[in-house]
């Protein structure tokens, strides 16, 4: 019962997060760190467009940022294949303030999401 308590207030005074308007962007900016060279490239992606820098090959399928406040924590879905290897290193959702949430894990490249451009 003392845990049971606790746990129901919990639950009962848990509120959702307001849901948050946003904007999918027509593009967006991904960063490329090459950490055997210390080579950094940008990348300026439209929606379903490919680039890539050395073996690397990375496809922004959608960027989006919050409505109000577009310099605001943006979010993009990548995917991203080294070489020719039939499955990706990484396919998913990045986000900008937090890139090792759910990072690529690679060997030699790290890619994160700089912002969504938004004009």
């Amino acid at each position: 019962m003392r845990l049971l308590k606790p746990l129901l207030c919990a639950v009962l005074l848990a509120t959702p997060a307001a849901a948050q308007d946003v904007t999918t962007a027509q593009g967006g900016v991904v960063r490329v760190l090459d950490k055997l060279t210390g080579a950094i490239t940008d990348l300026s992606l439209r929606a379903g467009e490919a680039g890539g820098l050395g073996y690397l090959d990375v496809t922004l399928n959608q960027c989006r940022y919050p409505t109000a406040n577009p310099s605001g924590d943006a979010y993009a879905e990548v995917v991203v294949r080294y070489r020719d290897a039939p499955e990706p290193v990484f396919a998913g959702w990045i986000l900008a303030s937090s890139p090792a949430l759910h990072a690529m894990d690679h060997p030699r490249y790290d890619v994160w999401v700089l912002r969504c451009m938004t004009s």
